[in-house]
């Protein structure tokens, strides 16, 4: 079993899935366990939060919805994934000027309605976007509301790629659960016809967790591996949700899954704690009663 509950923030290397991430963690950790939250494509690099042990119940309670990215986007050439995994389907070259850039990426500031990729993980009928695009299928995904919260780009570089004419900028994007970044380098080459994809992407940050606190999964993996770093349960708990502190009595109550009373203007979610500083439960504070997600035995 695991020397301890909690988180580990990953700085996912390239080439692999997340659930491939999970599985070296796994072996590492000697725990089935584990899971993640916010899947990284194959191509993308940097932060994925997982949890292990019973901290892989509160992957759906935290606050993960705010993202960030650096990403290079290439203009001139489109291809069926919007990333440089994917196919060519289109090669107009093009040498664009920084103003050019510009135009096309303000609009996909703010609260947009986006089309996802169709190489996404996206379910239709119950199956993935991407396993039908693979199986031969045209998919068109709705589009949807989002929220870019930021886009800056850099100075635009010119170059050639099997000798077509090529524009690559690098961006940095704050945005929403949901958002594709790929969809914007998409989108972009649109507005300007000359289609366009991603070369590169890296998260940067997953709501509160960053780059600087993920630890390179290789590390993990070395001969001989270095301790991964884990963020305990009860720390996490205590930073992501509203702190109740309890009594001997109301400890007692908890503990064994009794719901009690409490100030009617606490809301949403809570950790509850023991007077000796036990987590005791993660609960739903509704109309002045703690309803418990989970009760955390001794």
């Amino acid at each position: 079993m695991p020397t301890a509950e909690g988180l580990v923030i990953i700085d996912k290397p390239v080439g692999l899935t997340s659930h491939d991430v999970v599985a070296r963690l796994r072996r590492v950790l000697s725990t089935r366990r584990v899971g993640h939250a916010g899947t990284l494509d194959p191509m993308a690099t940097g932060v994925l939060v997982c949890g292990v042990g019973r901290a892989t119940r509160l992957l759906g309670m935290l606050a993960l919805t705010d993202k960030e990215y650096i990403a290079t986007i290439r203009l001139g050439i489109a291809t069926h994934s919007d990333d440089a995994t994917g196919d060519v389907v289109s090669a107009v070259g093009a040498f664009l000027d920084d103003a050019a850039v510009e135009s096309a990426l303000a609009p996909q500031r703010g609260t947009i309605w986006q089309r996802p990729s169709s190489v996404s993980a996206i379910k239709v009928d119950g199956r993935r976007a991407h396993e039908r695009v693979r199986s031969g299928e045209d998919v068109e995904l709705a589009a949807r509301e989002v929220h870019v919260s930021l886009l800056e780009a850099g100075p635009v570089r010119h170059g050639r790629v099997d000798g077509v004419a090529v524009t690559d900028v690098d961006v940095r994007v704050v945005c929403s659960s949901g958002t594709y970044v790929r969809a914007i380098a998409r989108d972009a080459g649109i507005a300007l016809g000359v289609g366009g994809h991603l070369t590169a992407l890296r998260r940067t940050r997953v709501g509160r967790y960053t780059i600087e606190q993920a630890q390179p999964l290789d590390a993990l993996l070395a001969d001989p591996p270095e301790p991964a770093r884990v963020l305990a349960f009860a720390d996490v708990a205590r930073t992501e949700f509203a702190v109740l502190e309890v009594d001997e009595n109301q400890a007692t109550a908890v503990a064994s899954g009794v719901r009690i009373s409490v100030d009617p203007q606490l809301t949403g979610i809570v950790a509850v704690f023991a007077p000796d500083g036990r987590l005791l439960a993660v609960s739903d504070a509704v109309e002045g009663t703690l309803v418990h997600r989970m009760v955390l035995p001794d």
